[in-house]
Order: C-alpha cells, then sequence, then structure tokens
C-alpha cells in the first residue's frame, strides 16, 4: 500500500470516540476518501489540527489509500488556498456548512474527477474573495450538476415549463415535475452564467428561497439517497 500525495476538499467530519474524528474527503487523486484520524482531539502540539477539517477547507495530503477498508490513514496534512475570510463571515460560514451538506450527500465516487475538483477549487476561491454572495449558492450548486450528470438541458429553452425530473424545458405546465410561471422565470436566471455574472442577477428574499428549493428538488429527483440538508435553516434565517 503505497502513500499517495492528493490536494484534498473536506466534505465533513465526524466524531469518533472522545478523541479521533472520520472525515470525509473529496480528492483529487481518488475522488470520495474516508479518513480515520486516532487521537486529534487531545490536546497536544504539533502535528495534524482539528482546525484543518472545517467544512471545504483545500489540503494537501499524504494518505495512505487502501481498497479492502473503507477508512484511510492519513500521514501528513498542509492548507493549500488557506481562506481570509470565509471562516470570519457568519453569511459566507453559513453558505460552506451549506454547500459542504449538499456535496457530502451527492458526490459518492472513489474515483477521480478532477474536472469536478478543479471547479470546487475554482468557486470556493471565488466565494473567499468576493463580497457580493448572496446568490452564490444557487449558481455553486446548479453549475455542480454538470458534474454530477444532471446539468439543464438548455435546448429548446423558448418554451415555459422546465421539467425537473427530465432535466429539460417542456411545452406541457401541467405535470407535477415541471416548474412554470414565476418560479420558471426566476430559475431561467442561472441557467448558463459563471460566478462573475452573478453579480447581475437580482432575486428578492422570497424569490432566492424558492430557487434555492427548486435546486434542492431537482437534486433530489436525480440522486439516489439524496436528503434535504439539516443546514438549510440557518442558511435562510440568515439571508433573512
Amino acid at each position: 500500500m503505497a502513500a499517495i500525495k492528493t490536494k484534498a476538499i473536506v466534505l465533513s467530519s465526524l466524531k469518533y470516540s472522545d478523541t479521533s474524528l472520520i472525515v470525509k474527503c473529496f480528492t483529487y487523486e481518488d475522488g470520495v476518501k474516508s479518513y480515520i484520524i486516532k487521537g486529534i482531539l487531545k490536546a497536544k502540539k504539533g502535528g495534524i489540527k482539528v482546525a484543518y477539517f472545517q467544512p471545504l477547507t483545500q489540503l494537501t495530503i499524504v494518505a495512505n489509500h487502501n481498497n479492502k477498508s473503507t477508512l484511510n490513514t492519513l500521514k501528513e496534512v498542509q492548507v493549500l488556498n488557506p481562506y481570509t475570510s470565509i471562516y470570519r463571515d457568519i453569511v459566507k460560514q453559513s453558505v460552506v456548512l451549506f454547500i459542504s451538506e449538499v456535496l457530502s450527500n451527492s458526490i459518492q465516487e472513489e474515483e477521480s474527477n478532477t474536472s469536478f475538483y478543479n471547479y470546487l477549487e475554482a468557486g470556493l476561491n471565488w466565494l473567499d474573495s468576493h463580497d457580493k454572495i448572496a446568490n452564490f449558492h444557487l449558481l455553486f450548486l446548479l453549475n455542480a450538476s454538470r458534474f454530477l450528470g444532471f446539468y439543464p438541458d438548455t435546448t429548446n429553452d423558448s418554451l415555459f415549463g422546465f421539467d425537473l425530473l427530465n432535466g429539460s424545458f417542456s411545452e406541457s405546465t401541467l405535470d407535477a415535475n415541471v416548474i412554470s410561471g414565476n418560479e420558471f422565470y426566476q430559475f431561467k436566471k442561472l441557467l448558463g452564467i459563471n460566478f462573475d455574472s452573478i453579480e447581475n442577477v437580482s432575486f428578492s428574499k422570497n424569490e432566492r428561497q424558492m430557487v434555492l428549493k427548486t435546486i434542492i428538488r431537482y437534486f433530489e429527483l436525480h440522486l439516489d439517497g439524496f436528503r434535504k440538508p439539516k443546514s438549510l435553516q440557518i442558511l435562510e434565517a440568515v439571508f433573512n
């Protein structure tokens, strides 16, 4: 079992026994991997620190990835691209907590997906360096669906409905999974844009919540076992 060096983004960390953590990461080289870090919660100087495993921290790790057991071990950890604002800003913290929960629910593959990794890295660095971020999480999740395999098909975008189950525009607006009217109009604003365009998209507070619910429903329809994020209420409170 050879040690592997890779970039990694922290998806979640869970206390295990009184002194240990189980950390789930999305790695550049091998997709999703979980690590057990024994004794990390005991106060000691040096070594691997708990602070490294806050949601969506970007790391460089040296790890043993064994294919037989689901839990791997870490040998070395360094923070890569340290954030300057995310952990100091309550709104950004809430956004990151929410996104990490959605990603943890969504990414399952234990194989490399470097284009998805690069997208997450670029998006997080954008969030850290910008101030107008009220709509960031909406676009971040919708564009992430491209890498998860269900980004909306934008052909026939002159139609007046969008079928969340088929991921395409629809003539029928009566089906239970088809959005239309204002919900459709607001959702459509996010299609085909990148982070730098997001400042030009305006939503009222209620529209933002509506679009977020639509995106979560879209994820639920396309991902087996996807659970509604617990941190959704925190996010709604922060943007109120």
